[in-house]
């Protein structure tokens, strides 16, 4: 009852300010996260902290008074006597308010993009909203930041102006992985536990429960396992707050078991018929188990290198019988190619990764490498190595600008390879994040937990950005290929060489702090090529092999988000 008390007064008198510990940074925070990467670049932070297991917990990085005022050149507005953190007369219960964020996004002809956590890929307008809580008592903190999304979700249809048995080939892929085209046939409103969790931190350790985004690997605009594209998931966590040191380098890692949900839409709205037969096999509606591992190395060595692996497995929770259904991130499949059949069948992702830091050059160089259903049998890896993989590469460098130390200019490029390589996996209908055993695929409430570009797909993207502290100016060029695979499969028996779908965008983006407030927008125009894989009709049902069907979107994202 003391402690009780305490808080209470705490609350009520706003007593001085003090250190939260075990408070992470959600992957995606708009200008922060990426400050501390580019910081990095430049020496100015903690070197040995990898960025390939988000989200990070920079308070103990850096030793921040607090984490959303990373830029020591902020005048941070009277911060001592901001009335945004509290603790109780003995100390030991300390409170604290999280960001409030406000993010929108703005599609006018048909969904786009991805790394957006809650918001589902619609065309209109939608709003995120988020905000919250962190307290610490002891060894145990709570952090409560619910997540709010409303999506226009305006109408959409999908018409490749193709014979109808483009639409059959269509639900052979889509009827094995969750990813609508479209959520619903009306306005789309739901609630997340968002970026949430309830720790018990020892030292570099922390072990709890969370609905946090995760994001492994190295890539900025990808990642091949974990990504914020799908809204967080509800999973128990043992992770390190900070890089373990050993004689041989320092580690970081995440073992997570979780739970995922299915969407509840069917691949396309209304259903189409195939002679008389509805095309759409609904999904069991089963919810899937989830067990994954992240490992990252630092070698003592080398300074600046991380090399790591990273493993995923899901089955539906029906069929978890043992511990090793439990466990199964150590247990080979029986094979490399697709996975079977049967609806016990474990379905795994597995990569390996590299990020390596050069703080002389101001630069980084990362990438990745996976495989789906890796049997981890050694040989058949060595003499195969292309079957069913996929990959992330990516460099980037700061150059000063007008021989400034806080002033640079930012060039990234990165490229993301999921086309599959073997057309007989092609033909049996097997790509990256697909599935014939667990039929939701590799997603979360219909998105891909992994890279939001989706399976058979391939990205380019090319950014030049002047950059001062948690300011950003910049363009971003992206050329995105959708599921190349599924063009294979449909396409290549008529010849139709011409229907790649392909979508060129140009972007200017920004991002501008001020005081207690951060600013985005980012303004994107994608003109597609081949627009659902369609060419125009001439005459009646000839389709031309030289007329595309072109399609213009405006995308525009603006955010601003208020630090207490």
């Amino acid at each position: 009852m003391k402690i009780i008390k305490g808080a209470a007064i705490g609350i009520i008198m706003i007593l001085v300010q003090f250190n939260l510990h075990g408070q992470s940074l959600p992957v995606g925070t708009t200008a922060i996260e990426d400050y501390y990467r580019r910081a990095q670049l430049l020496g100015a932070a903690d070197t040995n902290v990898s960025f390939t297991v988000r989200p990070v917990f920079p308070d103990l990085i850096n030793k921040r008074t607090t984490v959303f005022y990373p830029d020591s050149s902020e005048r941070r507005y009277n911060l001592m006597n901001a009335k945004s953190s509290w603790q109780s007369d003995d100390k030991k219960l300390k409170i604290s308010l999280l960001p409030l964020n406000l993010q929108t996004q703005f599609n006018s002809a048909y969904p786009y993009g991805w790394n957006d956590g809650a918001m589902i890929p619609a065309k209109g307008l939608q709003t995120l909203i988020s905000a919250g809580v962190f307290a610490q008592f002891g060894p145990l903190t709570i952090q409560l930041r619910p997540e709010f999304v409303s999506a226009q979700n305006s109408n959409l249809t999908f018409d490749p102006k193709a014979y109808d048995v483009i639409f059959a080939r269509y639900y052979d892929i889509y009827n094995n992985i969750d990813l609508p085209v479209r959520f619903g046939t009306s306005s789309y409103t739901r609630a997340y536990w968002g970026q949430s969790s309830i720790r018990l931190n020892y030292k570099s350790l922390s072990f709890g429960l969370s609905t946090e985004n995760l994001w492994w690997g190295p890539g900025i605009q990808s990642s091949l396992l974990m990504s914020n594209t799908a809204p967080g998931f509800p999973h128990l966590t043992l992770n390190t707050l900070r890089p373990l040191k050993t004689p041989i380098g320092s580690f970081e890692g995440q073992i997570i078991a979780g739970g995922l949900r299915n969407s509840g839409f069917p691949p396309l709205e209304p259903d189409h018929y195939y002679f008389g037969t509805d095309l759409y096999v609904p999904k069991p509606n089963n919810w899937r188990y989830l067990a994954g591992i992240v490992i990252t190395w630092q070698p003592k060595w080398v300074p600046g290198l991380f090399l790591g692996y990273d493993k995923t497995s899901q089955t539906y929770g029906k069929d978890l019988s043992g511990l090793k259904d439990y466990l199964p991130l150590f247990s080979p499949v029986k094979k490399t190619s697709a996975p079977d059949n049967s609806l016990n069948q474990p379905d795994q992702l597995s990569a390996v990764f590299m990020r390596w830091l050069w703080t002389q050059e101001h630069a980084e160089i990362y990438f990745e490498w996976g495989q789906y259903n890796n049997t981890q049998d050694l040989m058949q890896t060595l003499l195969a190595p292309n079957n069913s993989r996929a990959y992330i590469f990516g460099v980037r460098k700061l150059l000063p600008f007008k021989k400034s130390d806080n002033e640079n200019i930012l060039i990234g490029v990165e490229v993301t390879q999921l086309q599959e390589n073997s057309i007989s996996n092609i033909k049996n209908g097997t790509e990256w994040y697909v599935s014939q055993s667990i039929r939701q695929g590799y997603t979360n409430y219909g998105q891909e937990l992994g890279a939001g570009i989706g399976p058979g797909a391939n990205l380019q993207t090319i950014e030049v950005s002047w950059v001062k502290g948690l300011k950003k100016i910049g363009l971003q060029f992206d050329r995105y290929v959708h599921n190349n695979d599924f063009y294979y499969y449909v396409f290549t028996d008529t010849q139709d060489y011409t229907r790649h779908w392909v979508d060129l965008s140009l972007a200017a983006m920004g991002e501008w702090n001020y005081k207690n407030l951060i600013f985005n927008v980012k303004i994107q125009g994608i003109q597609s090529r081949n627009y659902q894989w369609a060419l125009s009709t001439l005459n009646g049902n000839d389709y031309s092999f030289t007329n595309q069907t072109n399609k213009f979107n405006l995308q525009i994202q603006t955010g601003v988000t208020y630090r207490f």
